[in-house]
């Protein structure tokens, strides 16, 4: 390896070094949550994290290294290692030997809801894919926060790091454990709060937007619990055309989130 990172004639860290078996600790969260730390995996994500988050280091292989030139210059501190260390640090098949250790990206909730006019809010989802593909949507939406509620899977998990895409340092995140706190906090910021419900009476066909306008997603299996449906603005169900009986949590978030995005746009 070359360029003014690297010691030279150094031989890159194994799997069984020190610095690599604490970053492999990040693949828990409990660790994560410690140390403040997690690890986002692959080029989209490391791209993104040095443009827009904070990187502390960048473990690359050889090959990474020399099909990424520019990520390796942009990293405050990089680590050669071997490709044996990237698979302990990767949670994929196929590992693209380009790891960064990034702060945690999530927020204060007032802080994100700031003069937001569209925000997606997850209560309760538990598949982490599911997180990281609704954050991404957020993303492209233009969308000004995205607020976890409740049990929902931390957004740091690798695999719904994956999943964001790189989005994860882009769109701001915000944590709360209690839900009736999130939707005051939405009513205080102005927001009007529409729950995606399978159930409900108003369709989305109906629904008028302008106001500033907060999602609301519910689990995977079970959707969203009783209380915030009674306690959100309104009900809105996708209307179904076909024969499927329903649409998957990533995909209802994205034709909900998109409807009110391209209202705004028009």
């Amino acid at each position: 390896m070359t360029g003014n990172h690297f010691r030279p004639g150094a031989d890159p860290f194994t799997e069984r070094t020190p610095r690599v078996v604490a970053a492999r600790k990040l693949t828990r969260r409990a660790e994560r949550d410690k140390t403040g730390r997690f690890l986002a995996e692959g080029v989209n994500a490391v791209e993104a994290a040095l443009a827009h988050g904070t990187v502390h280091e960048l473990f690359v292989t050889e090959r990474a290294a020399a099909a990424h030139p520019g990520l390796v210059d942009a990293a405050p501190r990089v680590s050669p290692i071997t490709d044996r260390a990237a698979a302990s640090l990767s949670e994929t098949v196929t590992p693209q030997g380009i790891i960064a250790v990034c702060s945690l990206v999530d927020r204060p909730l007032e802080t994100v809801l700031e003069s937001a006019r569209l925000v997606v809010v997850l209560v309760d989802v538990a598949e982490p894919g599911n997180a990281g593909t609704v954050i991404r949507v957020a993303d492209a939406a233009g969308a000004d926060a995205v607020v976890l509620a409740g049990d929902t899977v931390d957004p740091h998990n690798g695999k719904s790091v994956r999943a964001a895409a790189g989005s994860l340092f882009q769109v701001p995140l915000a944590r709360e454990r209690d839900v009736s706190s999130v939707l005051s906090a939405l009513r205080t910021a102005g927001l009007r709060t529409l729950a995606a419900h399978g159930y409900a009476s108003t369709s989305l066909e109906t629904v008028q937007f302008g106001d500033p306008v907060a999602w609301v997603f519910g689990n995977e299996a079970h959707g969203l619990p009783e209380e915030v449906l009674t306690s959100v603005d309104e009900s809105v169900r996708i209307p179904l055309y076909g024969k499927a009986e329903s649409l998957n949590l990533a995909t209802a978030a994205a034709v909900c989130v998109y409807t009110a995005a391209m209202a705004a746009h028009r």
